[in-house]
């Protein structure tokens, strides 16, 4: 092809998959490159705490509006209306008795968030949020890094967290929420008077909060425990808290040892 031809004429290089286009200005056997600015680089992601599109934290109360009987008090032995219960956790239900109310196991983290109780929940760094319980005094740890590998199993398992919805960030998103997912668990009961889940359990939670018209800022903790081998089909449950302006109500119980 003669440089006549190539005279005054423009071609356009894209290279690779990006947009970057290079003008060709040939004039006899002069080549001139004209290269636009290069791409930038993309913004380091935000932390969990960062990106967090509703703040949980601080004090929250339970409001106990549905199942009173199976909440405030200790339901007696063979209550077990609404548990998908299968006769596998009938049997082992059934071995409970008075002695054994306000045991531990009661406090798992299937039945933990269903209890009458408060919420202390924090930051541990821009990773970690945790949820400090005065019923029971349980501690529970929501894991954002996916990575984060489990240690032994117990109560409160091992909880791996994101959020739904981030948006922007620090509260700007509407409607955000966070979802938790728990395993290796060691087991534990969904009421205090001995309704079971195994240590292979996987409970699904979402944490919404919400502002009411007059002002009173609420938290809705739906519970969702999988249990093939004590349960027909996943037991949901939908919990509200309050929140409330500092810790004076805070009032710590532990619970006790299956064992005592």
């Amino acid at each position: 092809m003669s440089d006549k031809f190539l005279q005054g004429r423009t071609a356009l290089l894209f290279v690779g998959a990006a947009t970057l286009a290079i003008s060709i200005a040939v004039t006899g056997h002069q080549v001139v490159l004209a290269q636009g600015p290069p791409p930038q680089a993309p913004a380091a992601p935000q932390s969990p705490w960062a990106a967090a599109p509703i703040d949980m934290t601080g004090y929250w109360v339970s409001v106990v509006n549905e199942d009173w009987r199976w909440r405030m008090v200790t339901p007696p032995k063979g209550d077990y209306a609404s548990v998908p219960m299968n006769d596998a956790a009938r049997k082992v239900a059934d071995t409970w008795d008075v002695s054994k109310d306000g045991s531990c196991q009661a406090y798992g983290v299937g039945g933990l968030m269903r209890n009458p109780t408060r919420l202390h929940i924090t930051w541990e760094g821009d990773n970690v949020m945790k949820i400090e319980t005065d019923a029971g005094v349980q501690t529970r740890r929501l894991m954002f890094d996916k990575a984060a590998q489990a240690g032994p199993r117990s109560l409160q398992g091992h909880s791996v967290a994101e959020w739904e919805r981030p948006g922007g960030g620090r509260g700007q998103a509407v409607g955000g929420n966070l979802k938790v997912v728990t395993n290796n668990t060691t087991g534990g009961w969904l009421r205090k008077n001995g309704v079971p889940y195994s240590q292979n359990a996987v409970v699904n939670e979402y944490f919404d909060r919400f502002t009411a018209p007059n002002g009173d800022q609420w938290l809705t903790v739906t519970t969702i425990v999988d249990d093939a081998m004590y349960l027909n089909q996943p037991f949901v449950t939908s919990t509200h808290y309050k929140k409330e302006p500092d810790a004076a109500k805070w009032s710590p119980a532990p619970c006790r040892n299956v064992t005592e």
